[in-house]
């Protein structure tokens, strides 16, 4: 699909990719920290939806692949406004969320918002709260002064170069915080994590299986898998997980 552009109602210009389906649903992918709709696991999603006859959705957060903006001018508040705004703006009828990581925060504060329209939820790494309950915990004292201090600190990275986290990052993350209390939500769940996934532990998706409050969830626990999980055993496991919940929601509507 060809990559698109609109302006949010904040005025960020935010690239997307979009195709209609038949089946009436609409997968929206939503993507992790520092990462873009480019990546392999999302591209043989799309491919996958388009072959199965659904919707699909794919979009950066500003600052993130080809859309604009800085990255370090990013906060929850403001990527969780562009994932509603590409999601209202896009697309129409029943949704499925499929989240990476953050994004996996991202599809339970826009499952929040929009109640009445996510009937799913895909979730790999999810990483709600991380900020606050990951990131932060794991700087040095060092660090954490440079953030409060001086308002960013250059964090090094496994997958490229060192990348800026500032106070606004960390402080409006607290504002979003949901594992404290708990998830209302109806619609089947289905959880992917690696148990050596040195980025978000199983642990953290193993709270977020306790905060929630449905009873159709499954928390699927890859024992050899990464943070990424986008071998392609993966791949298939995904893809078929994507079918199963499908077939969830239309067995409960």
């Amino acid at each position: 699909m060809t990559t698109q552009y609109f302006e949010t109602p904040q005025g960020r210009r935010i690239a997307f990719r979009h195709s209609h389906g038949a089946t009436g649903l609409t997968y929206v992918w939503l993507s992790g920290f520092k990462s873009d709709m480019l990546g392999g696991k999302v591209t043989e999603l799309e491919a996958w939806a388009k072959a199965q006859g659904h919707g699909f959705l794919a979009f950066d957060y500003s600052g993130h692949g080809q859309s604009a903006g800085a990255f370090e001018d990013g906060t929850i508040s403001a990527w969780r406004e562009d994932a509603l705004a590409a999601i209202i703006a896009q697309t129409e009828g029943d949704l499925i969320l499929v989240g990476s990581s953050m994004g996996g925060w991202m599809a339970l504060l826009s499952m929040m918002a929009l109640p009445d329209r996510v009937k799913g939820l895909v979730l790999i790494a999810p990483a709600p709260d991380f900020t606050e309950k990951l990131m932060w915990p794991e700087f040095s004292s060092e660090a954490q002064a440079e953030i409060l201090e001086k308002g960013v600190h250059l964090r090094q990275s496994d997958y490229g170069d060192p990348y800026p986290i500032t106070r606004a990052l960390i402080e409006d993350g607290k504002t979003w915080s949901i594992l404290d209390a708990p998830i209302e939500f109806k619609g089947p769940v289905r959880i992917l994590q690696g148990m050596q996934d040195p980025d978000v532990p199983w642990k953290h998706a193993e709270r977020l299986v306790s905060a929630m409050t449905c009873d159709d969830l499954v928390f699927h626990l890859i024992k050899d898998g990464d943070h990424r999980l986008s071998r392609p055993q993966d791949i298939a496991r995904l893809k078929a997980i994507c079918e199963e919940i499908a077939e969830a929601v239309n067995t409960s509507t």
